[in-house]
């Protein structure tokens, strides 16, 4: 059996690193995982006036490194979508912000009109031109906010606002993410006052934030595909450095399919002897299965017995990546956002394209599992959510290498 340690979570720490950018005080961070989304994020905040220093093991120190900047470079953003956290914070801090429209993965439009509609009712002003948000407020002010969809990014771009805004914000139906809550307790620490309850995030803004030390959450989608990875392979593998309690929906969809785990306080523990059982899956916000791990899983029960179905509620353009699996031999149709998979006995080694993180991930478990050799392109978009993977599967016993 092997065992593997979950890194720190991307989503946690992206939205950390836009935090710092609330205060001139030293923030120092633990457990920041090292994939390429982290070295964007550190670009964007240097570049809007941020010192960031690598101390190792994961931790990093940012510093006052001069004037805060308004305008957040194209060339960043245009590489990926959590670019956009910065416009909260720069919008608190500076009551301007010129921002350009999102890039990323490819997986739907996922537009920022949460955000710009919260702002908005926070009193900003903003206008759009030509794919570059212009957005100003003397100082922004604590109101009720409505979220139509519960969006992680939205939720955490008006909290961060919210933390120096004048007066209280009421945030109602909000995303509960561990990530979110990840957030709320690195800004707690920082001195914002804010309070949770079941349907709403409370924030009563303050005049100024302070430094912190924070150790961002392991990555429970990281923890995920490891477990997959033993559930598709036949083997078994521990996943160390967990919380167990946000692999909630995962744990009862592999306990469904027939996987024998062991579940501790900080470790789960996946081990696949006979072929696994076709379950029904249906992604939404947490607690619910998370979008994240849905192609994973797709490549996990396209080898499983009998029929299985994926609903995908998040993205609309998620299942990019069905292409690519059936290239591999995976027995799979797609109406809409539903994906009704038929579990094949083998699948076979090709040459296949990585749309986006996930997608790459997925393509790395059937893989894993193909008979012969399979070659996956444009695999940079897993550097973007995964630490070392090469490394980490080999160490498991997984015959891959980087070409």
């Amino acid at each position: 059996m092997g065992r593997v340690r979950a890194q720190g979570a991307k989503n946690a720490a992206l939205p950390a690193f836009a935090a710092s950018l609330l205060t001139d005080k030293p923030v120092l961070l633990h457990r920041i995982p090292a994939i390429s989304d982290v070295t964007t994020i550190i670009a964007m905040i240097t570049a809007l006036g941020k010192r960031v220093d690598a101390l190792g093991g994961g931790t990093f120190r940012i510093e006052n490194g001069g004037r805060l900047k308004r305008e957040a470079p194209y060339e960043l953003v245009r590489c990926m979508r959590a670019s956009f956290f910065v416009i909260g914070p720069l919008l608190a801090r500076l009551g301007e912000a010129i921002i350009p429209l999102p890039g990323g993965c490819t997986i739907g439009s996922r537009p920022v009109d949460l955000h710009l509609k919260g702002l908005r009712v926070m009193g900003a002003e903003i206008e759009q031109r030509q794919g570059i948000i212009h957005a100003t407020a003397e100082r922004l002010q604590g109101r009720s906010i409505y979220l139509d969809y519960p969006s992680v990014g939205a939720t955490e771009d008006l909290i961060m606002a919210a933390t120096l805004a004048a007066g209280e914000t009421r945030i109602s139906n909000p995303a509960g993410e561990p990530e979110v809550l990840d957030l709320i307790a690195m800004l707690q620490k920082m001195g914002a006052q804010i309070e949770l309850s079941d349907s709403e995030i409370r924030v009563a803004g303050v005049k100024e934030l302070t430094g912190a030390e924070h150790e961002i959450i392991p990555d429970r989608i990281e923890a995920g595909t490891y477990l997959l990875a033993a559930g598709i392979t036949g083997g078994a593998v521990e996943v160390e450095g967990t919380i167990t309690n946000h692999l909630t929906a995962l744990i009862a969809k592999l306990q469904e399919a027939g996987i024998e785990l062991q579940i501790k306080d900080e470790s789960i523990t996946a081990s696949n002897e006979e072929r696994s059982q076709a379950v029904d899956i249906e992604t939404m916000p947490y607690p619910g299965f998370s979008t994240d791990l849905q192609a994973p899983m797709a490549a996990f029960l396209a080898l499983a017995r009998g029929k299985s179905m994926i609903k995908e509620t998040v993205f609309e353009s998620r299942f990019a990546y069905i292409a690519e699996l059936i290239r591999l031999g995976a027995d799979i149709q797609t109406i809409g956002r539903t994906a009704n998979i038929t579990g094949v006995e083998h699948l076979n080694g090709t040459q296949v394209r990585a749309a986006d993180i996930r997608a790459g991930a997925a393509l790395i478990l059937a893989g894993l599992a193909a008979e012969g050799e399979t070659q996956i392109e444009d695999a940079g978009h897993i550097d973007r959510g995964y630490t070392d993977i090469v490394n980490k599967l080999t160490a498991l016993g997984a015959q891959i290498e980087r070409r």
